[in-house]
């Protein structure tokens, strides 16, 4: 996957778009497996609202890459079937930290693909995205406020 977000001189073509979305679906798989796994062995009692989110957070993650894959689908590409790497770890506090590390970089990500489906054309699609984006930004609250910390500002500078 090119790194990067193109300049307003790069054109960008479908296929640049297939490739994105890829990255983006493998960050969902990556989600899901993450979420899964931590909602199950977090530990302690201030982890268990946590983890009972982090249960919902699989679900929707399943539900964002169904749309990422009928969005693949649609521009004729071909879904991914590989996850990015899920951080592991025993520490509550390190899971919690990799999963909203994770969140932000679907945020950013999400971001600069609603600007390139729009670039393209491709309102619809780009309001699909919106919507994900929705989700994403709440997971990325629920994981700052159980660490005790101010949700990130994720923008590129």
């Amino acid at each position: 996957m090119p790194k990067g977000n193109p300049s307003a001189s790069d054109t960008l073509t479908r296929e640049d778009l297939i490739e994105h979305l890829n990255g983006d679906l493998a960050r969902e798989y990556q989600a899901i497996i993450a979420y899964v796994v931590y909602s199950q062995v977090l530990d302690g009692a201030e982890y268990m609202n946590i983890a009972a989110e982090l249960e919902k957070h699989a679900a929707e993650e399943l539900q964002h890459a169904l749309i990422i894959s009928k969005q693949i689908d649609y521009l004729n590409g071909q879904p991914t079937v590989q996850p990015m790497p899920v951080k592991v770890s025993s520490s509550n506090k390190e899971m919690l930290r990799a999963d909203l590390d994770n969140e932000n970089n679907t945020i950013r990500n999400y971001r600069q693909r609603v600007r390139e489906c729009e670039q393209l054309g491709e309102y619809a699609m780009a309001e699909l995205i919106r919507g994900i984006l929705v989700n994403e930004q709440d997971h990325q609250t629920a994981l700052a406020t159980a660490l005790g910390i101010d949700v990130p500002n994720v923008e590129r500078p």
